[in-house]
């Protein structure tokens, strides 16, 4: 495995299907499979029942299908999919990026790639509508940006003014300079 993975690649927690108060916890590590469960019951017989913890190697849970069919009851098919996807070793080293560095690498992409890449995943929808991307956008397609723009932009959105056209946009920086204009005149 990568060394520059963190130690959890995966957690989750929940409560086991009705009628069952019972409470699971799943973490998978660079190493090991963890599964642990706490027992809720009003009965008598289940009180003093403890915690139980299950360990097991990526390899070791690959062939423990008692174990995969407790995650797939628990938390699905789709977690038990993913969670097989890490044992095998294969990660979604792109989620994994920084905020920042995958910012950076999208402002790249055309406009119809960044559109497909929205709708991949929630996070990939809010870092391509962020106004840090679209600011980026921006920069790069125009060779100067005054300060009445850079102000129209914070007040608009960047994703905004870049879809906005020319003559649109002038006539909301007029505006915007009406505005101003006449608030400082109204001012003592």
């Amino acid at each position: 495995m990568a060394s520059w993975l963190p130690e959890t690649l995966f957690e989750i927690v929940g409560q086991g299907p009705a009628p069952s108060k019972d409470y699971y916890q799943l973490l998978i590590t660079r190493s090991q499979v963890i599964f642990r469960w706490w027992k809720i019951s009003l009965r008598s017989e289940y009180r003093s029942a403890k915690p139980g913890e299950t360990k097991e190697t990526h390899e070791n849970f690959l062939e423990n299908s008692h174990l995969q069919v407790q995650i797939a009851l628990i938390f699905g098919a789709k977690i038990l999919d993913y969670v097989f996807n890490l044992c095998e070793g294969k990660f979604d080293f792109l989620e994994r990026l920084s905020d920042s560095l995958l910012l950076n690498i999208i402002s790249y992409l055309d406009l119809e790639d960044i559109a497909r890449l929205s709708q991949t995943s929630r996070r990939f929808a809010k870092l391509c509508t962020s106004d840090k991307l679209w600011e980026q956008i921006v920069q790069s397609a125009c060779d100067h940006i005054t300060p009445d723009m850079r102000a129209l932009a914070e007040d608009m959105g960047w994703r905004q003014m870049f879809f906005t056209n020319k003559l649109q946009l002038q006539r909301h920086l007029r505006k915007r300079k009406q505005r101003h204009g006449s608030q400082r005149s109204s001012q003592p």
